[in-house]
């Protein structure tokens, strides 16, 4: 006689697996560190500090 598995255990298990591979193809396709972050949003402050600098009055 084979062994006895659990049908829902089995399912949530591998529904669970899937969801961990999910996760990390979208940390690499979409994460960044800190760093990144901080430096793209510095970045964005200086640009936009320099388009109010050279922004023309009417």
């Amino acid at each position: 006689m084979g062994d006895l598995i659990n049908l829902n255990r089995a399912r949530k298990a591998r529904v669970r697996a899937a969801a961990a591979e999910q996760a990390a193809a979208n940390r690499l396709a979409y994460g960044r560190t800190k760093a990144e972050r901080d430096a793209i949003k510095a970045e964005t402050a200086r640009l936009e500090r320099h388009l109010d600098a050279t922004r023309r009055e009417d």
